[in-house]
């Protein structure tokens, strides 16, 4: 076992911010099929603030495997120090981003480094600085996942049949809501891509932002209902969730869906006598489709918004942040 070490953030209990400790950590080694990453940056996601709180069970999973101490992150963006020998799509120097070992809560990303599975990563994009790349993984394959092909056929824990994402092109029309968040300005840019319509729902202080993203209608919810003011609508990406995502139905045409990112409550009933579609997904790890997406980062058809960046020592500064809600794109750890 190695004896070197390095600084990480930890949980040595759950609770709020306060339990996250920036500590020493024993200094991972690539296994089988992995490599060792220097992490210049690490995205801050839910799942992150679900493990602190006390979640240690994936939808699906039976069992928890969460043992304390454990380094929360999945998302990250560094250069490969170490290659394991069976691994050939990768040498040192290389600068990769991914999402790490998701659904699990196994990333360990708040780290200065990680042992990555190869098959999570991608190269980052050149044009693409580290703290941009770390907020893409899990929000980008997010979205990529729900709106543009689900990419694998793993059962979901959410419902029984697979996810099917929607026709996207000219005539098709998107309701975001959640817009400004993290998912779903990534969301609201992959569907202008694919030439949709898109209406973004949001609090007014993010207009101007979404129709710099190409919103084509923004809906301000502190001021007016969605379902009041839509109707026939395609899809609706609900990236919001909650007890009252199902009034969302009311937008859509028949044979429109809605796809909630978060559980939401929706009558059988009403879904079959609107004649429309309630589907979700499991967001899991990728590299082949953060390389598709990474083309288009480089590219400059879609854009990672950072909302703060935050040294990882101050990661209880960034959970805090979080915490408060009305998040305009990403939060992002910075790894000295």
């Amino acid at each position: 076992m190695t004896t070197h070490t390095m600084r990480a953030i930890r949980l040595h209990e759950h609770g709020g911010p306060e339990v996250l400790r920036y500590d020493e950590a024993p200094m991972p080694e690539p296994g089988p099929g992995e490599v060792l990453v220097r992490v210049h940056a690490a995205g801050v996601n839910p799942p992150d603030w679900y493990l602190r709180g006390g979640l240690t069970t994936m939808p699906g999973e039976t069992e928890s495997t969460v043992r304390l101490p454990v380094i929360p992150g999945t998302d990250v963006s560094g250069v490969v120090a170490a290659v394991a020998a069976d691994v050939d799509t990768f040498a040192v120097g290389d600068a990769v981003f991914g999402l790490l070992r998701f659904p699990s809560f196994h990333g360990s990303g708040y780290a200065e480094y990680v042992a990555a599975p190869a098959a999570d990563l991608a190269r980052k994009p050149p044009g693409l600085d580290h703290v941009h790349a770390a907020g893409a993984p899990m929000a980008g394959l997010t979205a990529w996942q729900f709106l543009i092909a689900a990419g694998h056929d793993h059962p979901s824990p959410f419902q029984a049949a697979p996810h099917r994402p929607t026709a996207l092109g000219a005539g098709t029309t998107v309701l975001v809501n959640g817009a400004a968040g993290g998912v779903g300005h990534l969301a609201l840019q992959l569907a202008k891509g694919k030439g949709a319509r898109v209406i973004a729902v949001a609090s007014g202080a993010h207009e101007a932002f979404l129709r710099d993203l190409g919103a084509d209608e923004f809906i301000d919810y502190t001021k007016s209902r969605p379902e009041d003011l839509v109707h026939d609508i395609d899809l609706v990406l609900d990236t919001v969730g909650g007890p009252h995502s199902s009034r969302f139905l009311r937008t859509l045409k028949r044979g429109g869906a809605q796809f909630p990112v978060l559980p939401g409550d929706f009558d059988a009933e009403e879904v079959a006598k609107l004649g429309v579609t309630v589907s979700s997904a499991q967001v899991r790890s990728s590299g082949a489709q953060l390389a598709e997406l990474a083309g288009l980062l480089d590219a400059g058809t879609i854009r990672v918004a950072i909302d703060s960046t935050f040294a990882l020592a101050d990661a209880r500064a960034a959970h805090e942040r979080a915490a408060r809600g009305h998040i305009r794109g990403k939060i992002v750890l910075t790894v000295a």
